[in-house]
């Protein structure tokens, strides 16, 4: 492996030692902690590989910023992190741009002010959360039917202290 191509963090594997990390390169010499420890190894002149999939964009005409968005994009993406948008559709015309405010009883106390799609967006994003983790404890192996109706239960309540938020819903079939 020629020094050039590795970089601090990467990891490597070693005829002898395993796979392990690169802590530092120099111009002939790679510090490496392996489990038994940290070892100094010339990488030209010794067996030294990858030990993770590497990608080269020799020939890619594209600028970096580009690559990097393009790549950002698709990790938000395949990791459900997305904001989406079609929430906001979903709350009613007259709480559209609105703020919710929260002020407390103190008048020495500062208020709060969050604006109602934030809040909204929040709210969804529970009633999401509570619907994927009522799949998951239904189609959880080892709970017992008894362990699943159980955990049901806690999930029905909280469904249930949720309906206050309906009035920002416009269509009824979203309200939990």
């Amino acid at each position: 492996m020629r020094h050039e191509s590795m970089h601090v963090g990467m990891k490597v594997q070693h005829p002898e030692y395993g796979v392990g990390t690169v802590k530092s390169v120099s111009e002939h010499l790679a510090d490496i902690r392996f489990d038994s420890g940290l070892r100094t190894l010339a990488p030209e002149q010794c067996d030294l590989k990858p030990a993770e999939a590497q990608a080269e964009l020799e020939g890619l005409t594209m600028p970096l910023s580009a690559i990097i968005s393009e790549t950002v994009a698709a990790m938000v993406q395949e990791l459900g992190l997305e904001r989406d948008e079609s929430i906001v559709e979903k709350l009613a015309a007259r709480w559209q741009k609105g703020t919710l405010v929260l002020r407390p009883l103190d008048p020495t106390l500062q208020s709060k002010e969050t604006p109602l799609e934030v809040f909204f967006h929040k709210i969804v994003m529970v009633r999401n959360n509570l619907r994927v983790l009522e799949q998951k404890i239904n189609a959880h192996e080892k709970l017992s039917d008894a362990e699943k109706v159980e955990m049901q239960q806690y999930i029905t309540r909280s469904y249930g202290s949720m309906t206050t938020f309906n009035i920002l819903f416009k269509d009824k079939e979203d309200h939990f």
